[in-house]
C-alpha cells in the first residue's frame, strides 16, 4: 500500500472553489494531481447520489468545495451541501465505509492557497485510510471471475 495514490473527486462550485483552484494553478501552487475537479454551478447542486456514485465508481475520497458561509451566490447552496455531507457521512458509516472519505470545505475565489492546502491535506488523509473498500471488493470479485 506504500505506492497507493488515492483518486479524489472534488466537486467545486463555479464561483468560489473552482476559481480558487484556478488561482492556485495561476500562483503555481502545487496540489496533488490525483485531485480530479468537477465544476458545478453551486455546491448545493451536489446531491447525495453524486457523492455515493463517485465512491462507487472508484474515487477513494470525495471533496465538496463551496463558497464561504454567508457568501453563496445562490443564497444557501453551501449550507444545503454541508447538511447533505453530514447525512452521507452517516450513511457511509452505516454501510461500513469510513465517513472520513467525504469532506466539505469552504473558500472564497481568492483563496488559491487554501484550495491547495486542503487538497493536499485531504489527499494525505485518504492515503492513510487506504484504497476505497468498495473498489477493493469489486476487484477481488472480478479476479475470482464472479463479476463481468
Amino acid at each position: 500500500m506504500e505506492n497507493f495514490e488515492p483518486v479524489i473527486v472534488a466537486f467545486c462550485c463555479h464561483y468560489c472553489a473552482y476559481t480558487a483552484a484556478d488561482m492556485a494553478g495561476s500562483m503555481r501552487l502545487s496540489y496533488p494531481a490525483n485531485v480530479k475537479i468537477v465544476r458545478v454551478p453551486c455546491s448545493g447542486k451536489v446531491d447525495t447520489i453524486h457523492m455515493m456514485k463517485a465512491l462507487e465508481k472508484g474515487a477513494d475520497g470525495v471533496m465538496i468545495a463551496g463558497c464561504l458561509e454567508g457568501d453563496c451566490h445562490f443564497k444557501s447552496g453551501n449550507t444545503k451541501a454541508a447538511r447533505r455531507v453530514v447525512f452521507v457521512k452517516k450513511l457511509l458509516e452505516e454501510i461500513g465505509i469510513e465517513p472520513d472519505r467525504l469532506a466539505m470545505f469552504t473558500m472564497s475565489a481568492g483563496m488559491g492557497t487554501r484550495f491547495a492546502q486542503v487538497a493536499g491535506e485531504f489527499t494525505e488523509q485518504i492515503r492513510k485510510l487506504g484504497p476505497n473498500p468498495v473498489c477493493a471488493g469489486l476487484q477481488a470479485r472480478k479476479s475470482a471471475g464472479k463479476v463481468a
